[in-house]
């Protein structure tokens, strides 16, 4: 290890831009050399007597800009080429959005960049126009990935959206006029209800148990205001993280196709999710339409979806309303996701996604033993219900400065009164050992009446 201590500017920067700088300066001047291990954060954070949030945020930085190589349980290198790279996009991550953990295997890391790379002869022809649905080959890749992962797809009934949003959008935006109701969840994604008020549409939530959505409330809800569609994510739901069990999708499928409902199913977890029930879709012929984002397996930066239409006569009004919005999914986006499939890549991406969203939660249930958690052991968030006479007000002005995604509850809720509680984001960019120092923040602000910052 390094004995490392950076020399820090009055220039009114940021402290981890500052610190990030002091590494990519002393790499230059050879007091940083290639291979280097950096002081552990929390050392380096106690010799300049910062906190440690600032210091992880610098490491992360200076990786970002190509400085510097993080690997877990080993630390922070610098960079093995004699020359640092050069800076990086600077990408400001959304802690609104539920996001995977990202992979740090130098492997998965290298292999996923092979991909990219092998694409570079074609970049002429990925940069043009191209069909608003995906190309045949594209779809035949997608159809190749479903049945990989247990799904049977009519090829002519998939379509490739440029994410769930916009799939969503154009699927109500073509079957509903404003003014006109749309069921869901009582706790839903927060997306379905921006679609929502953009189109116009009134969105009532369907009361739930542990199971899902409640059959019989579905049943009144339909007679009562006679709705369009009811959207669901019934995988790892967002943002109780609950799977509905077969049972409770068979009586949802038979009282949609009793009251002849279009279903909505936003399956954004169904590639990260292991043993979960077959899709309420495939119960639903000519009546379901099945979203199936790749967000949450190879990245959000792709945006792509696949969508199983329900009747091929559907396929053209989707491809319209698709085009209207959004004109084509990238094809620079539908080459890499089509290489990565074949080549292994998102195999190897969904075995660490589940590994690594399984060793995250083990984290949460072992440091958070006393509070009351909704979690599954793939899913990217856990739900937390606070005590009683707990502010969620409060607790998030508590958690200001953390790199862990917190969302109240208010952001999910289509009841009038939201509940006392928070959805946390374990993935992300955040490493294990930032979330460790995070989740202890979270437990200390929820637990402490004394709070003192």
């Amino acid at each position: 290890m390094t004995h490392w201590t950076p020399s820090l500017s009055d220039s009114g920067t940021p402290i981890y831009i500052d610190i990030a700088e002091a590494i990519h300066a002393d790499i230059t001047a050879g007091t940083l050399r290639p291979g280097d291990r950096l002081p552990p954060q929390r050392t380096l954070a106690q010799a300049l007597g910062l906190d440690f949030s600032t210091i992880s945020r610098a490491y992360t930085e200076a990786t970002r800009r190509g400085y510097t190589e993080s690997f877990v349980g080993r630390g922070t290198f610098v960079t093995a080429s004699s020359q640092p790279r050069a800076a990086l996009r600077l990408v400001e991550e959304d802690p609104r959005m539920n996001m995977p953990p990202e992979p740090t295997d130098p492997a998965l890391l290298a292999q996923m960049q092979a991909g990219f790379i092998a694409l570079a002869p074609q970049l002429p022809s990925l940069m043009r126009y191209q069909s608003t649905t995906g190309l045949a080959a594209d779809r035949e890749t997608g159809v190749m990935w479903l049945e990989q992962n247990g799904l049977t797809q009519d090829p002519a009934r998939l379509a490739i959206a440029p994410g769930s949003h916009a799939a969503i959008h154009a699927i109500l935006s073509q079957m509903a006029d404003p003014g006109l109701t749309v069921l869901c969840e009582d706790l839903t994604y927060p997306g379905i209800r921006a679609i929502a008020a953009q189109l116009g549409l009134r969105l009532i939530g369907v009361p739930s148990d542990d199971d899902g959505i409640q059959t019989k409330a579905l049943s009144d809800l339909i007679i009562a205001h006679r709705p369009v569609a009811l959207y669901l994510n019934p995988t790892l739901q967002n943002p109780t993280t609950r799977t509905m069990p077969a049972k409770r999708r068979r009586e949802v499928a038979a009282a949609l196709q009793m009251h002849d409902l279009p279903l909505i199913e936003d399956d954004a977890y169904l590639f990260t999710a292991q043993d979960a029930p077959a899709p309420i879709s495939s119960l639903l012929p000519g009546l379901a339409w099945h979203v199936m984002g790749l967000s949450k397996l190879l990245g959000a930066g792709l945006r792509l979806a696949y969508v199983s239409v329900p009747t091929r006569g559907q396929m053209a009004s989707f491809a319209q309303a698709l085009r209207a919005q959004n004109v084509m999914s990238s094809p620079l986006s539908l080459a890499l996701a089509g290489r990565w499939f074949q080549d292994g890549t998102a195999t190897a991406l969904q075995s660490f996604l589940r590994n690594e969203a399984r060793a995250r939660q083990n984290m949460a249930t072992q440091l958070l033993p006393d509070l009351t958690l909704t979690s599954a052991p793939e899913a990217y968030n856990i739900w937390l219900t606070l005590p009683q006479d707990t502010s969620r007000a409060d607790i998030l002005s508590r958690l200001r400065g953390l790199q862990i995604g917190v969302m109240p509850s208010d952001a999910f809720c289509t009841l009038d009164t939201a509940p006392e509680a928070l959805r946390i984001c374990l993935g992300g960019p955040i490493s294990r050992d930032q979330l460790e120092s995070d989740l202890l923040v979270l437990l200390d602000a929820v637990e402490r009446q004394d709070w003192l910052g």
